[in-house]
């Protein structure tokens, strides 16, 4: 996923309802980075559309736009890539896990053993 993208997704992963390219245009605008043009914020939308990363609701003017998946379950999925990619997965979960802190610990203890995190 390129910056911008990220950034358009974070918006939408951070906002309560379904947003317009408009709105996704001025929040970027107040992030401290170039504002993109409103015709680069649709480019973006409709290859994060195509890529299944957001969906667009085409019965409202102007179209709203809200991510496909919650931002739990993208990052779930680069961490399953990553393992699906690795020819050592034991190694990279055993550096993973060893690089946990206390607190990752004890919520990996709490999943694995399927109860409920503290």
């Amino acid at each position: 996923m390129g910056e911008l993208e990220r950034r358009i997704m974070d918006l939408l992963w951070d906002a309560a309802q379904p947003l317009a390219a408009a709105q996704l245009r001025d929040a970027l605008d107040t992030d401290g980075t170039e504002t993109p043009a409103i015709t680069t914020v649709l480019t973006v939308l409709s290859r994060l559309e195509r890529k299944n990363f957001v969906h667009r609701d085409r019965k409202q003017r102007p179209h709203l736009y809200e991510p496909a998946r919650s931002r739990a379950e993208h990052m779930a999925e680069l961490m399953h890539d990553v393992l699906r990619h690795s020819p050592e997965q034991e190694a990279v979960l055993a550096r993973f896990v060893r690089s946990a802190g206390p607190k990752e610990a004890e919520l990996l203890r709490n999943l694995l053993n399927d109860e409920p995190a503290p």
